[in-house]
């Protein structure tokens, strides 16, 4: 039961109650039927009526009615030109470290060979791509680099990046000059469900692309559900930010604190969760927490993730604290701990792990290497982070030699006749029965 506490996390007390703990903690509800019918709604317009539909919504939501959709090349270029050097140059280290990461995760083609029949694996980039990159309440430059070179590593030919308009209707020079370090092809200043529309169905100025990636808000990722099937859509929910800190007595209060305040300030409908086996350390963390959280510019952000989704939770040892975040199953874990590989092991549902007092999740926010782009809402429990493969097809070319064929036929028109397939099973006899 939660204990009500002058803090600014809710208390949770789960010793004696196990591991088993699936159903029984509280999260936000994201799925509301309210936002999914509104989701439908934007959606279906965009479908039927493009480009007007987009700027209406535009002006709806984000309060501006930009002249043209599309970024212009003059203003992309401009934008990578002017940034700041300084910012410009950590853009740059970061792209590195994030292409320099997935090009790991290339591989080439493959052959397989067994009695006759040889098989090669080709791994085939789609032909376009289209991240999505938040807005709103702050910009994300970075969320540019974690999309889009991800997919040119991917081998992907066209990449298409929608982004909110700001005040002015423009999109944010600091987002514009990551695009272009990242080698994105097309920039459109479209937000919300209805950027997710026009990548999925297109409209007057953008093209569809074949697969759609990014975080968002819950519109955002609902809207990309509602996609699915129509263009890929990773199967993990990219939705508001997550992060659950395990601490012990070993863990700086401070540091602790601050990797549980950092996610949180994305705004809310995410989590923040700290868990500890230790009382003291874990009133110790609140008590910065607070501290942190009254001087903070976004307090206002803060305090409504912590409002719903913040909990301070007590636990009887390592294993149930690790059994939690397992059941949680977050988009970033964080152990500070004494020997946090100890506990690695038994980590099974997270996006990613980050361990020890020195591995804060924003450094793999920025420039770690892996995407930031992870799993949301609980579906780490099956989903990962943005890979390389999630840009490519798995295309399988065999060929058959006549002995091959005399291999196989027996087993084909086996299993085929036993379905009732006569035509499967006549497609290897006929051939078996002609001469060769």
């Amino acid at each position: 039961m939660p204990i009500s506490l002058r803090i600014v996390l809710n208390r949770l007390d789960l010793r004696g109650a196990g591991n088993n703990l699936r159903g029984k903690l509280p999260r936000p509800h994201q799925a509301a039927e309210g936002p999914i019918e509104a989701v439908k709604e934007i959606l279906a317009a965009v479908s039927e009526r493009g480009d007007d539909a987009v700027r209406e919504f535009t002006e709806r939501f984000d309060g501006v009615s930009p002249q043209s959709l599309r970024v212009s090349e003059a203003e992309l270029e401009a934008a990578a030109a002017n940034v700041d050097p300084q910012l410009r140059a950590a853009l740059e280290a970061a792209a590195e470290a994030i292409r320099d990461f997935h090009l790991q995760q290339v591989v080439g083609s493959h052959t397989y060979e067994r009695d006759g029949i040889v098989i090669e694996g080709r791994k085939i980039p789609v032909d376009r791509a289209g991240c999505y990159v938040p807005g709103g309440r702050a910009i994300y430059p970075s969320t540019v680099l974690m999309t889009a070179i991800p997919a040119k590593v991917a081998g992907v030919g066209q990449v298409v990046l929608c982004v909110p308009p700001d005040s002015t209707g423009h999109v944010p020079a600091p987002t514009l000059a990551a695009a272009a370090i990242a080698g994105v092809d097309e920039v459109y200043a479209i937000g919300g469900a209805q950027a997710i529309g026009a990548m999925a169905y297109g409209t007057e100025s953008i093209e569809p692309v074949d697969v759609i990636v990014g975080p968002g808000n819950i519109f955002v990722a609902l809207a990309k559900r509602e996609v699915a099937g129509l263009v890929g859509v990773p199967s993990s929910f990219p939705g508001p930010s997550e992060v659950v800190v395990i601490a012990d007595a070993s863990a700086p209060a401070e540091f602790a604190a601050v990797d549980v305040i950092l996610q949180a300030e994305h705004g809310p409908g995410g989590l923040a969760w700290l868990i500890s086996w230790d009382e003291a350390a874990l009133d110790s963390i609140c008590a910065e927490i607070e501290s942190q959280v009254s001087t903070a510019p976004r307090r206002e952000d803060i305090e409504s993730t912590f409002a719903q989704g913040g909990y301070g939770v007590l636990v009887d040892s390592p294993e149930q604290a690790v059994a939690v975040a397992n059941t949680i199953a977050p988009e970033h874990l964080e152990i500070i701990t004494e020997d946090p590989q100890s506990l690695v092991d038994q980590v099974r549902h997270a996006g990613a792990v980050f361990c020890g007092p020195w591995a804060p999740a924003s450094i793999g926010d920025y420039m770690a290497g892996p995407s930031h782009v992870l799993p949301t809402d609980g579906t780490a429990r099956f989903g990962s982070a943005l890979t390389v493969a999630d840009f490519q097809k798995d295309v399988h070319v065999i060929t058959i030699s006549r002995d091959g064929l005399e291999n196989a036929a027996p087993t084909v028109a086996a299993i085929a006749e036993a379905e009732g397939l006569s035509a499967h099973a006549d497609s290897v006899l006929k051939r078996m029965s002609a001469r060769p």
